[in-house]
């Protein structure tokens, strides 16, 4: 599996770890860094990190044409692919989808996020409950799904929080591979700007980490067994 990296903070996480323990061999690419991404994806599947920038800011982070040629891959060759954040609003733009930046009401912390009823028959999202929280950390969005996207999940203040594009193609705004402790790590700054208190923030995702934790955990199982059975395991 290939990862697009974004940020120097914004590893894989749990998702990484969960893939790994899969028997995945995950290539993580330092884009920010300045490492190069490979022209072709290949026969690898494809997890596209967050980052604090719009999928189109091609000038702030000059590796994302090169991120929007590889899930254009992966779209077209049915190849697995995981984005989450910046990578699930990627993934809606090379679809042909709408992103908006500091669009609608910001997102910290553990979120509540909730499953549609399109997520019953997903491979992924069909055994979560009904209601399942997330870290989120987004001013940016989605406001407009692909024309052949599955609207799979919401939440109070953002509408499209999940979807699917074909049979293995999945865009989440929230972050499934970030634990409550990495809130700790927020700059206060900005939070305190949107009106939110970080110390607050690590407490509340604290008192959801249990479950939420064993929700994308079993997630990202699913998709480990979904990128296996594409030919793409260790």
């Amino acid at each position: 599996m290939l990862v697009v990296q974004n940020t120097p903070s914004g590893g894989p996480g749990r998702v990484g770890d969960g893939l790994r323990r899969a028997g995945l061999d995950l290539e993580v690419v330092q884009a920010h860094a300045g490492e190069a991404l490979p022209q072709r994806l290949g026969e690898r599947a494809l997890l596209v990190l967050g980052g604090g920038y719009l999928p189109s800011e091609d000038e702030r982070a000059p590796w994302l044409p090169a991120t929007h040629r590889l899930a254009a891959q992966a779209l077209e060759h049915g190849r697995p692919m995981l984005g989450i954040c910046l990578g699930g609003q990627l993934l809606a733009e090379v679809a042909g989808g709408t992103v908006r930046g500091r669009c609608g009401r910001p997102e910290f912390g553990s979120t509540p996020i909730r499953m549609r009823a399109e997520a019953r028959g997903d491979v992924l999202f069909g055994e979560l409950p009904g209601v399942t929280s997330a870290i989120e950390r987004h001013v940016d969005r989605i406001t407009e799904l692909p024309p052949a996207a599955v609207w799979l999940a919401d939440s109070e203040h953002c509408p499209y929080q999940a979807f699917r594009v074909g049979d293995a193609a999945w865009g989440v705004q929230f972050h499934p591979e970030a634990a409550a402790e990495r809130i700790r790590a927020w700059d206060p700054g900005p939070l305190q700007e949107q009106g939110y208190d970080r110390d607050e923030l690590h407490r509340a995702a604290t008192a959801a980490e249990p479950a939420a934790s064993a929700a994308w955990s079993a997630f990202t199982e699913r998709f480990a067994a979904v990128v296996a059975a594409s030919g793409g395991s260790a």
